[in-house]
């Protein structure tokens, strides 16, 4: 055994693969679900204005003009509901270190998020994935106990499928856990309801968000929890000394209180969905009624990966997803009109060389 050797769990893992990154401005890239908009111009300020600040000093530890901004904002009781982090993945990677011990069990639906099954096995615990029925819909199983699980994780809305489980559901839900059941809430901003409210009347719902979809932010990297306060106490004693940076937290709170101009871009990216949704529709695809910022479609062709490619070589990026025992499909974000345009242009060139 080499003396640099990384613990057995570890060497064993897959790692999660991002998607890919080109270099800016030679694709259009519609494959990590991004914004295709520059986030609000009052942000764009405010880090001006802060370059010329306190660089030289830790930041606050707890960001707390942020959770000050996003409590009000968001109709919370006070700051103490919220913790901030590097990206909401910082923050799953707090609520699995502080939940899930070395052989105890963490639950996700499947298909979702994989990251989550990574975290579980850099922690040394096991994960357990219960399928979606037919229409995307959870099973009964998902709400039962068990004596090693110890954190079920929910998207909502799911990626790739964009589609939500109803907030009676999710109550009904963490009644039957015995453990916290956290809702990832990355793309709720694109949907018609959220569970903030559960989180007030349920202490073992909790909340997670990210400012990298719906606020433009992804190359900011900011993110936080909405909690009961006792429980944001005590995950606030695992984090990272500054795990936001003085320039993100002034980005974050500048976009936090941009709530006009998030309900202009939102309202622009689905109406733009909706014309995606329908485009392919029309070309033959099945398409996964979407509450997200991307669609989820397959072709009864199967050429998904072949799509790609092609998309590919003609410097569009999608995503080709392949899900082991459930099948594979094409998540597409929703881009300006524009680009969307083009993806479907290109598209539709693909089938009718089929």
């Amino acid at each position: 055994m080499s003396k640099t050797d990384l613990r057995p769990a570890l060497s064993r893992m897959l790692p999660y693969t991002p998607g890919e990154q080109p270099p800016p401005g030679k694709f259009i890239k519609l494959n990590t679900n991004e914004n295709p908009y520059p986030p609000p111009p009052s942000v764009v300020s405010a880090i001006r204005d802060a370059a010329s600040g306190p660089l030289n000093r830790y930041p606050d530890p707890t960001a707390t003009v942020f959770r000050r901004a996003a409590a009000e904002v968001l109709g919370l009781p006070g700051p103490d509901w919220i913790l901030a982090g590097n990206g909401s993945d910082e923050i799953l990677t707090i609520l699995v270190r502080g939940f899930v011990g070395e052989g105890q069990k963490l639950r996700l639906p499947y298909p979702s998020y994989i990251l989550y099954r990574t975290l579980a096995d850099i922690q040394g615990a096991s994960w357990e994935q219960i399928p979606f029925l037919d229409g995307w819909h959870l099973p009964a199983m998902f709400g039962e106990g068990d004596n090693d699980l110890r954190l079920v994780l929910l998207p909502n809305p799911n990626s790739p499928s964009g589609t939500v489980v109803p907030a009676e559901q999710i109550e009904q839900l963490a009644a039957s856990l015995p453990c916290p059941l956290v809702v990832d809430e990355a793309y709720v901003d694109f949907a018609d309801f959220n569970c903030l409210d559960l989180v007030r009347r349920h202490d073992n719902i909790l909340v997670t968000r990210t400012l990298s979809k719906s606020y433009g932010l992804a190359g900011i990297r900011f993110g936080f929890l909405v909690a009961q306060p006792s429980l944001v106490a005590k995950l606030s004693n695992i984090k990272d000394s500054y795990n936001c940076d003085y320039l993100a937290t002034v980005a974050a709170t500048a976009a936090i209180r941009s709530q006009e101009w998030l309900k202009d871009v939102v309202t622009k990216m689905n109406a733009t969905r909706a014309r995606m949704e329908s485009q392919l529709t029309e070309m033959g695809f099945n398409v996964t009624p979407s509450h997200a910022n991307f669609v989820w479609c397959q072709h009864p062709s199967g050429r998904h990966a072949d799509l790609h490619q092609f998309l590919k070589k003609h410097q569009i990026l999608i995503r080709y997803m392949d899900f082991p025992d459930w099948g594979d499909g094409l998540r597409i974000s929703v881009g300006t009109d524009q680009q969307s345009d083009a993806c479907m242009m290109m598209i539709e060139r693909f089938l009718q060389s089929l």
